[in-house]
């Protein structure tokens, strides 16, 4: 499948051919480099590895820097793309012009994290009455039994760490392509925050 590294910059609204505002988050591409190809004979699938953003020489290891080919500066970030429609070869540079054509996409990025929450916040439960004397107002309730055999449920919905986790928002209209700029227009919000880093695949549901 098609896809990109990019960075999601924020959003704004465009205008659509019938006049309608529509809301769209705005990714800029970075120049992806394919960095090594898999094959089905040697490694039983076919992919293409890319990256993005070239590290400091300073802050590469030998064993990091030993899955780059002669001639690839080491990057910091890698993906794997499956069964790539393009035939691209080691070293070429990936931009917007990929997505050219592309209608819908799959985005997938790490949400923002929202530290350790209750149960209200990060399950949506109700809690109890908020009057004066209900005694329960935003706690969790029963996790199990209180007598034989003493077990608490597992998969049991309670407070804990919540968000900073990947997230995959799919079928996603492409609104427009500027080549000229890098930038995808993707019709409503993408996971993360503000300058996060993205990768945006051409859709596996939706044509």
């Amino acid at each position: 499948m098609l896809g990109l590294i990019g960075k999601k910059l924020g959003m704004t609204q465009v205008f659509d051919p019938t006049g309608k505002l529509v809301p769209v988050t705005v990714v800029q591409v970075v120049p992806n480099v394919v960095v090594g190809k898999k094959t089905s004979e040697d490694d039983g699938y076919d992919a293409i590895v890319v990256g993005a953003y070239q590290k400091k020489k300073t802050r590469v290891t030998k064993s990091y820097a030993g899955q780059f080919p002669e001639g690839v500066a080491p990057t910091r970030i890698l993906r794997e793309l499956r069964d790539f429609e393009k035939e691209v070869q080691v070293g070429e540079v990936l931009d917007a012009a990929l997505l050219e054509g592309v209608r819908y996409v799959d985005v997938t990025a790490t949400s923002k994290g929202k530290g350790f929450q209750g149960v209200v916040k990060r399950w949506g439960f109700g809690g109890g009455r908020a009057t004066h004397g209900s005694k329960f107002h935003r706690e969790p309730g029963s996790t199990g039994q209180s007598t034989y055999p003493h077990k608490t449920f597992k998969n049991v919905k309670l407070p804990g760490h919540m968000g900073h986790e990947q997230v995959t928002v799919q079928n996603l209209k492409v609104v427009s392509v500027d080549t000229e700029k890098g930038v995808v227009l993707v019709r409503g919000a993408l996971p993360g925050p503000r300058n996060c880093d993205v990768l945006v695949r051409k859709a596996i549901k939706k044509n």
